[in-house]
């Protein structure tokens, strides 16, 4: 890029930007790590906010469905039974400003992810979905708390 000319013109140049809002060095190879911080951080501060001290992370195939073939919906009932009875025995239960324990946290798809925050949600409790970035983009699962429902890199 040439010099520019004026003194003006160099408020224009990327060096200029301020490094928080600068998306091409934020995203650049260097600031991985930082990446990684923000993203703790920021899930870190809003399961806080919700007085989520532990949590049961469920772990289960995206590719069952509810009305699968074979024996998936069988697995996708017993996982949303989970997610349900977890959360009304575990102490997700907990009005806000109290402390919850137990919450489900899933990986924010569908599948048996699904089926266990769709428990948490039919006892009317909250539920966890750490979304990742994949090469076939996943949404999130209607059934996480929206709150709760984050996406990492």
């Amino acid at each position: 890029m040439p010099e520019p000319s004026t003194e003006a013109d160099r408020t224009l140049l990327p060096s200029y930007r301020l490094p928080a809002l600068d998306q091409d060095f934020l995203l650049g190879d260097s600031m991985r790590g930082v990446r990684f911080l923000l993203e703790y951080a920021k899930a870190e501060e809003a399961l806080r906010a919700w007085g989520v001290r532990s949590t049961i992370v469920v772990f289960g195939s995206a590719r069952v469905r509810e009305d699968g073939p074979g024996r998936q919906p069988f697995w996708y009932q017993q996982a949303r039974a989970f997610g349900r009875i977890a959360s009304e025995r575990g102490g997700a239960l907990k009005p806000p400003g109290h402390i919850r324990d137990n919450v489900i946290a899933t990986g924010g798809g569908p599948g048996l992810m699904e089926a266990a925050n769709r428990g948490a949600a039919d006892a009317g409790a909250p539920s966890i979905g750490f979304n990742i970035t994949l090469p076939h983009e996943q949404v999130p699962n209607p059934y996480s708390t929206a709150e709760l429902t984050f996406s990492f890199h």
